[in-house]
């Protein structure tokens, strides 16, 4: 098992500088050191030439820098993985500490130290003209774009599937709405002339395989090309004013809001425009993938009646109070949050205090953008003291709403929409 709690300290390396990170403190650390972070010992240690970085610690993981995060619940450190409590999602955007965290491999050593010298980004396939882009000719070439957009991870809710699915015990906590910066999508597929002929979108990066094996891939999944040619999507290179976090996607990634937040690639580096849906890494099988009819809970669905899931559902959160406040009985009290979907505008919003049998309409703001989400507020009032629960529930501009329990459940838990519920305690 590996310790990655063991801080990394600046060390000089063999021209004198210091080589800042991990990297740098493995180089300089002892033996006892290094069998610390190993969880073991090294039996051949008196061979090992000096400043020799064990291979199994050469990649860092990213959960060094997990301590800038701010009150967020660790569901994994390998890879790393972490989502947020709804009372610390009351931002308008979501800033950097408060945002969840997902990912299938490990950080990569360029994001780690912040270094995008080289990177380029590679068009091809199904396009006239391929195309490879450094982050200044994004910068120039394209409008460039800022806006909120929100990510959501399509296991969000899984914890409360029965029976279990495998895989990151998401709440209600892998959401976040950031505001970005970056280019269109489309500009840049325009720019290269996407055929006819184009089907879907392959996304790749260069982050780092849990192997540690740099020919395995970690994650490669697509958009159908009608997605891709939406004027929502980004590909971007900075998040609230700032480059990228490292573990967030440095130098570049896809933003791809109303989808799974895995169809928003990090570490960007190519983009295969495709004459059929793409098969890349989590693409096939099961990954991301809903059964094509409704299903009894624990079902054995074949893969081949597994279909891509596209637009994440409509969903809201009570972002205040925190969960298990008391308020005055007899008295307005203020409940606030957003909500979301993923096909667009979420068109109403309803609060209930008495476990669903009445509803109120609460106030929903408008979005700043399309895949933004919307704030909204209502004053409930607890009639006398005891035990409340505050139900909030999103409509969209199709009709659709949160369900009260578990929706349709899926081999691998995605897609849980059902509505968010607080406690209060009214005295």
């Amino acid at each position: 098992m590996l310790n990655d709690d063991i801080p990394a300290q600046p060390t000089p390396s063999e021209d004198g500088q210091a080589e800042p990170g991990r990297r740098g403190f493995l180089k300089g650390a002892g033996l006892t050191a290094m069998g610390a972070l190993l969880g073991t010992s090294i039996p051949f240690e008196r061979n090992m030439p000096p400043g020799l970085v064990p291979v199994a610690l050469a990649q860092d993981t990213g959960a060094g820098l997990m301590g800038e995060k701010n009150g967020l619940t660790l569901l994994n450190d390998r890879p790393v993985n972490a989502e947020t409590p709804a009372h610390l999602l009351d931002d308008d955007v979501t800033p950097y500490e408060r945002l969840f965290v997902r990912n299938n491999g490990l950080v990569p050593q360029h994001a780690m130290d912040m270094s995008a010298d080289g990177w380029t980004l590679t068009i091809d396939g199904e396009v006239d003209n391929p195309l490879t882009l450094t982050i200044a000719d994004l910068q120039n070439d394209f409008e460039t774009v800022t806006a909120p957009l929100w990510l959501e991870c399509g296991g969000n809710g899984r914890a409360f599937f029965q029976p279990g699915a495998s895989g990151n015990q998401w709440t209600t906590g892998a959401i976040g709405c950031p505001e970005w910066t970056g280019v269109r999508l489309k500009d840049v597929l325009e720019r290269a002339g996407v055929k006819s002929t184009a089907v879907y979108t392959g996304h790749y990066g260069n982050d780092v395989h849990l192997s540690g094996d740099p020919s395995k891939e970690v994650i490669s999944r697509g958009v159908p090309i009608e997605k891709a040619m939406g004027p929502e999507n980004l590909i971007a290179w900075a998040m609230n004013g700032q480059p990228i976090p490292a573990l967030h996607g440095f130098p570049l990634r896809l933003v791809v809001p109303g989808y799974p937040g895995s169809a928003s690639q990090k570490y960007l580096t190519r983009i295969w425009v495709r004459d059929r849906e793409h098969d890349g890494s989590k693409m096939t099988g099961y990954s991301y993938r809903m059964p094509a009819y409704p299903v009894a809970p624990g079902t054995e669905v074949p893969e081949s009646d597994m279909v891509v899931m596209l637009d994440m559902p409509v969903k809201s959160l009570v972002t205040f109070p925190q969960t298990g406040v008391e308020v005055p009985a007899g008295r307005p009290a203020e409940v606030r949050g957003h909500a979301w979907s993923g096909k667009g505008d979420v068109a109403a919003m309803h609060v209930s205090l008495d476990f669903g049998q009445t509803w109120q309409e609460a106030e929903l703001m408008a979005p700043p953008n399309p895949f933004a989400w919307q704030r909204w507020t209502a004053n409930v009032t607890p009639p006398q003291a005891g035990y409340y629960e505050v139900w909030a529930r999103a409509t969209d501009k199709d009709g659709n709403m949160q369900p009260p329990v578990v929706p349709g459940w899926n081999p691998r838990g995605y897609g849980n929409n059902m509505i968010h519920r607080i406690a209060l305690f009214a005295v």
